[in-house]
């Protein structure tokens, strides 16, 4: 990576001294950010995803039906969406530290308040504790995650996308692992033990990043998130967000049902099928950050023809009836792989292309402005984790997966294309404005924050 001196060491160079060459080594602040944020990605991660194997069976044993099941999921992203708006707001007045910290000691707190709710008496007192450890635990989430984004961004402002997708190898590894630990743990010790274990190793987290994560000031920015929304590119880039995201939670309610019922799998194989989906992302994520850092000019075509393919992985997973193509294992796995590795072509460019435009427009180069854009993709990605299991459940229960998949691969066309003009029709205005005031264009390597 091209990373830089500490942006906190002040500049005590003449003009008579010659220039340094630029420092290519990693200074210790940025080293003990790096850890402290690989650490929460994966430990929240894996948290968040030991729910799945286990959790619905419980719920229903416990006099829960499928849709209150699916609301308890679906409160977590609605609670997360709010919890990101406030705390990306407000990530100055409360502190990024204190709030990373804060969130990861509610969500451990929770994790392991969840893993009791077995001894609560059945029916409508169960399902109320589940609603309510659930949404605050989506709130603790949010804080860690906002902060997370915006501190990564802060300490790494010439290379954000490389520093974003090599934190996704550790986001993927807790949701890969997170599934396969809680259902063994399950298995062999019940209950109770997963959510202990994972839950006591999230509060080691606290103290860790207590001690390694460094402080930051700031002062707070008068600007919101509706002037932020004013652009129209950030609108449409928050709709391509947005059907990212709701293809993914699409997939995670839909997709173990009909590979069951249509290939006769057992759920073992298809939690190895999932990984399809994940190592791809995981693996070409910091790839496509360092290119999309290297060549800022390829982060607008990244995120068009990531989503296309994306598009295309969903048409073809079921594939669309109207195809007339027979359902496939093998091509189940292809598209699964097709469409982790778009997604990472579509979403790691993402935050520093609507940071840039922030910029562009006038906003704070400070903590302030970076804690609102990390609050606003974390609000968007709810929406979309809300919307696709809500709405392709829908489509899934009244017509079939292919359908919902395909109409899943329509929507997120329509965000590629609506991108894809936009900035067809930008380009030429831009030019003419680099020619006729001699400046360069924003996408090229200049410093993003300056302390």
């Amino acid at each position: 990576m091209d990373l830089h001196v500490d942006p906190q060491q002040p500049d005590n160079s003449t003009p008579n001294e010659p220039a340094e060459p630029p420092q290519t080594r990693m200074s210790r602040q940025q080293i003990l950010t790096l850890i402290s944020m690989a650490s929460v990605n994966f430990s929240s991660m894996i948290c968040y995803s030991i729910l799945g194997p286990f959790f619905p069976n419980e719920a229903v044993k416990k006099g829960a039906s499928q849709t209150v099941v699916g609301l308890i999921f679906g409160c977590y992203a609605v609670c997360n969406l709010i919890g990101s708006l406030i705390m990306g707001r407000y990530i100055v007045q409360i502190g990024a530290k204190f709030m990373l910290v804060a969130g990861l000691f509610v969500s451990s707190g929770c994790t392991i308040l969840f893993g009791l709710l077995d001894r609560a008496p059945s029916g409508a007192t169960f399902i109320t504790l589940c609603f309510v450890v659930r949404s605050i635990d989506a709130v603790g989430f949010a804080a860690a995650m906002t902060s997370s984004f915006a501190v990564s961004a802060k300490v790494f402002p010439n290379n954000i996308a490389t520093v974003l997708g090599s934190l996704e190898i550790f986001t993927g590894l807790g949701l890969i692992l997170g599934p396969p630990i809680g259902g063994w743990f399950y298995q062999s010790f019940g209950y109770e033990v997963p959510f202990m274990l994972l839950g006591c190793v999230l509060l080691l987290m606290v103290p860790f990043n207590i001690y390694i994560l460094p402080n930051f000031d700031a002062d707070p920015s008068k600007d919101s998130f509706f002037r932020l929304l004013t652009r129209l590119k950030i609108i449409l880039i928050c709709f391509v967000i947005f059907t990212l995201s709701a293809g993914l939670g699409f997939l995670d309610a839909t997709l173990s049902i009909f590979a069951i019922e249509k290939f006769g799998l057992s759920p073992g194989y298809v939690g190895l099928i999932m990984l399809g989906l994940s190592l791809p992302y995981c693996l070409a994520s910091p790839l496509l950050g360092y290119v999309t850092d290297k060549f800022p000019a390829t982060r607008s075509w990244f995120m068009v023809l990531g989503g296309v393919a994306t598009a295309v992985g969903f048409c073809l997973i079921g594939p669309m009836p109207v195809l007339q193509i027979p359902s496939q294992l093998w091509l189940l796995v292809l598209m699964l792989g097709v469409i982790g590795f778009s997604l990472g072509m579509t979403a790691i460019p993402t935050f520093p292309e609507i940071l840039t435009c922030a910029y562009e427009q006038g906003f704070d180069e400070g903590l302030s402005t970076l804690g609102m854009v990390s609050g606003l993709f974390g609000a968007v990605w709810s929406m979309g984790m809300f919307y696709g299991p809500t709405v392709g459940g829908l489509i899934t229960q009244h017509l079939n997966f292919e359908w919902a998949a395909s109409v899943q691969g329509c929507l997120g066309c329509l965000a590629a294309l609506l991108l894809g003009v936009y900035y067809l029709c930008q380009r030429p205005q831009q030019q003419r404005v680099v020619q006729e005031n001699g400046i360069r264009h924003p996408d090229e390597r200049t410093p993003l924050l300056d302390e």
